[in-house]
């Protein structure tokens, strides 16, 4: 689609310098991580339903266990030491202390380099100390990096958002070519109907988007979207560095069925399921 776009930019009559700029900016900052995986050849076609995760990857055993397995995509948590000395660590709330760093993290993933990484920054404390260390080893990590935090409050959500604009400004200000991946706070409950995303949600979640240079997946829960379906296909038809990736909490119970609106209206390139590898593979071959 930006491509037809620059193709028409080019050559209408009342072009000018800042429209291309736009229209190169917008196709350089799409996301690449499909792209790199293929090139590796450990994807075949332009499907994001074949991306395979590694979760809470927060520790020594669970960082090897996950370079030598199959996993594209290694997510982990991240927050600051609860004691001395004082630095971000790999841990999940209510965990306060772990027996990996980022830094030493970020060592063991690197030296494979085949493997892309999902940042999860749970504190926003964590993020400038977090984000000099990734400096330190983005200039040849040529695989893909998302950093990834709550900064809205969505459906029933309990825990309080990262501060967006604290976030952003942090991330908007490193050289590292990042995706952005930005959700709302969310829950879910069996003995009650759940409501999905509102309107004001995802306009919210737009307008605070809508400037960025970097491509931007917004992670939304899977329990909660087939009640969502136009406010999800409003958000990623306003811009093409948009994209999902669809999660599910440890408890929650959905239905593959609902999210099949989503498999067959929206280019397979444009939602990642982060989710079992049972109700994954079902979307796969949908």
């Amino acid at each position: 689609m930006a491509v037809k776009r620059l193709y028409a930019a080019l050559r209408s009559p009342v072009n000018n310098r800042r429209r291309l700029v736009c229209f190169y900016l917008e196709l350089k900052m799409t996301d690449p991580t499909l792209d790199y995986f293929i090139n590796l050849g450990q994807i075949q076609e332009d499907d994001a339903s074949h991306i395979q995760w590694s979760h809470a990857t927060n520790s020594k055993h669970k960082v090897v266990a996950a370079l030598n397995g199959p996993c594209h995509m290694i997510e982990a948590d991240i927050l600051m030491r609860g004691n001395e000395p004082k630095e971000p660590i790999m841990a999940h709330p209510p965990m306060r202390d772990s027996d990996i760093t980022l830094q030493e993290w970020l060592e063991k993933v690197k030296k494979q380099n085949n493997k892309g990484i999902k940042l999860d920054f749970k504190s926003l404390e964590a993020v400038v100390p977090s984000l000099a260390l990734l400096e330190k080893v983005s200039g040849d990590w040529g695989a893909p990096m998302w950093l990834n935090a709550d900064i809205l409050p969505g459906p029933q959500g309990t825990t309080t958002p990262l501060e967006a604009q604290a976030f952003l400004d942090a991330v908007g200000s490193g050289a590292s070519p990042v995706v952005l991946s930005l959700g709302w706070t969310t829950g879910w409950s069996a003995e009650t109907d759940n409501p999905g995303y509102s309107w004001a949600m995802v306009r919210q979640m737009e307008e605070v988007c809508r400037g960025l240079r970097h491509p931007v997946t917004f992670p939304v829960r899977a329990a909660l979207l087939a009640q969502s379906f136009d406010q999800m296909k409003w958000l990623l038809q306003q811009s093409d560095r948009y994209t999902l990736t669809v999660w599910t909490g440890q408890e929650d119970v959905f239905a593959v069925e609902d999210l099949l609106p989503y498999r067959r209206h929206f280019g397979r390139s444009k939602i990642y399921y982060d989710l079992p590898d049972s109700e994954r593979l079902e979307l796969c071959n949908a």
